[in-house]
């Protein structure tokens, strides 16, 4: 026997149409970037796929297919930037798109060329030669331009 407390309580003011104009892609992914850092929703990337495809963009989980050598392109979001005091000025980008993360060497010329966009720069496009020496796969950047995919601050980590 279920007690009065338990017992349905009818809402005349409930409605099943919300008041708020549903959120867009951009808009969701701004809210859980701000609130969480991450989304459990699409990658960002997912929502440009068409026209990184249309541009040339190679995507990471697909780099392994292409012969070291060969001019390649990439795009994502950084995740990681790195230069260590023992690596005579490189500087190392890991790019997240939808399908993995692909990597990014800078050498000292173009980091001094593209400075602002390889140190602060959330989504990067970089085109360059792509290096297969032992099942390590990076592009040496010949350039880098920025790509705007998203307003959401994705984080990343950052020198250390």
């Amino acid at each position: 026997m279920i007690g009065p407390l338990l017992h349905p309580v009818p809402d005349n003011h409930e409605s099943s149409v919300s008041p708020l104009f549903r959120m867009t892609d951009e808009e969701r992914l701004v809210a859980d970037f701000s609130g969480t850092g991450m989304t459990v929703g699409p990658h960002p990337m997912s929502y440009h796929r068409e026209e990184m495809n249309r541009i040339g963009i190679t995507r990471a989980a697909d780099l392994h297919s292409i012969p070291s050598g060969r001019t390649t392109r990439i795009a994502g979001s950084v995740i990681a930037r790195q230069r260590p005091g023992t690596a005579k000025g490189f500087v190392f980008l890991s790019i997240e798109d939808e399908t993995g993360i692909a990597n990014a060497i800078i050498l000292p010329a173009i980091y001094e060329k593209f400075r602002t966009l390889v140190t602060y720069g959330k989504f990067l496009l970089v085109e360059g030669q792509l290096q297969n020496q032992d099942n390590v796969i990076s592009v040496k950047a010949a350039s880098v331009k920025a790509l705007p995919v998203s307003a959401a601050h994705a984080p990343s980590h950052d020198f250390h």
